[in-house]
């Protein structure tokens, strides 16, 4: 049962997910922290109020946090845009480096097929 643990814990997946795990822990407390002493007091100059999460209302006994539920909102948007750019970014990245790369044997033995039937085509006399 160790070595099973070792096995899946060697996995190059499994390593990968938990350094993604981890920054997107630190990544969310950075855009937290920028949400609210960043874009709150920004958006505090129109609404005048210095806290969102002080927006709040009343129903009956129900109290509704709405300025907390906008700011993570705000902190959700701007983790999306966040993913969105690093995504795209290594996706550049690797087809450029698959567009840079050398064709593979299989597309060069279909390429000389191809040729090769080209050229039979061209040396067989019309009937």
């Amino acid at each position: 049962m160790i070595h099973e643990f070792k096995e899946f814990i060697n996995r190059g997946n499994v390593l990968d997910m938990a350094v993604g795990v981890l920054i997107g822990g630190a990544l969310s407390t950075l855009v937290k922290s920028l949400t609210s002493n960043l874009l709150n007091p920004l958006i505090s100059i129109f609404l005048g109020s210095i806290d969102l999460s002080a927006i709040k209302f009343r129903i009956g006994s129900a109290l509704f946090t709405v300025g907390n539920f906008l700011n993570d909102v705000i902190s959700f948007i701007i983790i999306a845009f966040i993913v969105f750019l690093i995504v795209k970014f290594f996706n550049h990245f690797r087809k450029e480096k698959k567009d840079a790369g050398s064709i593979s044997p299989t597309e060069q033995y279909l390429k000389e097929i191809r040729d090769l039937l080209q050229q039979s085509k061209t040396d067989t006399p019309e009937k």
